[in-house]
């Protein structure tokens, strides 16, 4: 039998809480391996776990702003609507991903984010959510987080600028 669930049963019921780039999240999973930070390029100022993973719920009211870490990032989608990625890398490069279940509609259920590019993602269909997983290796610490501020990211890649408007705060 399936079962439909309201995003306010999935914050509920996962435990979900609010993400400070947007949508609701809750750790699922952090290895109890350690990198030493000897071990890390340099862009990393401690030690991490092997890997980390989480719930992510994002809502059609809502979006991830642009944010970026210094680790790759992989999404698995669970449920709801297809979720669009967008990225720019350091290069000024632009692309987009849907993660989804339709696959002859261009959707990936699983799909990786480069560390060290700016991404956001954003709800394709309207009032609906997409339940989402993020993996990272090595683990993610808000250390490594940083959340886009609009004008630095339109001064550094001009030629973006309907989506960087449209999704940092």
């Amino acid at each position: 039998m399936k079962m439909k669930y309201s995003k306010e049963q999935l914050v509920q019921l996962l435990q979900l809480e609010p993400h400070p780039e947007g949508g609701f999240f809750k750790e699922t999973y952090r290895s109890e391996g350690i990198i030493p930070h000897e071990s890390l390029p340099n862009d990393y100022s401690d030690q991490r776990n092997y890997s980390t993973g989480i719930y992510f719920l994002l809502t059609s009211e809502n979006f991830s702003a642009f944010h970026k870490i210094h680790q790759d990032e992989m999404w698995h989608f669970y449920d709801g609507s297809p979720l669009r990625i967008h990225i720019i890398s350091n290069e000024g490069d632009y692309t987009s991903q849907l993660v989804g279940r339709d696959l002859s509609n261009g959707e990936l259920p699983q799909f990786v984010v480069k560390g060290g590019s700016w991404f956001a993602s954003e709800v394709v269909e309207d009032n609906s959510f997409s339940l989402a997983g993020c993996t990272v290796a090595p683990g993610f610490d808000f250390q490594d987080f940083v959340l886009a501020d609009r004008t630095d990211l339109l001064n550094r890649f001009p030629k973006h600028t309907n989506i960087i408007q449209k999704l940092t705060r």
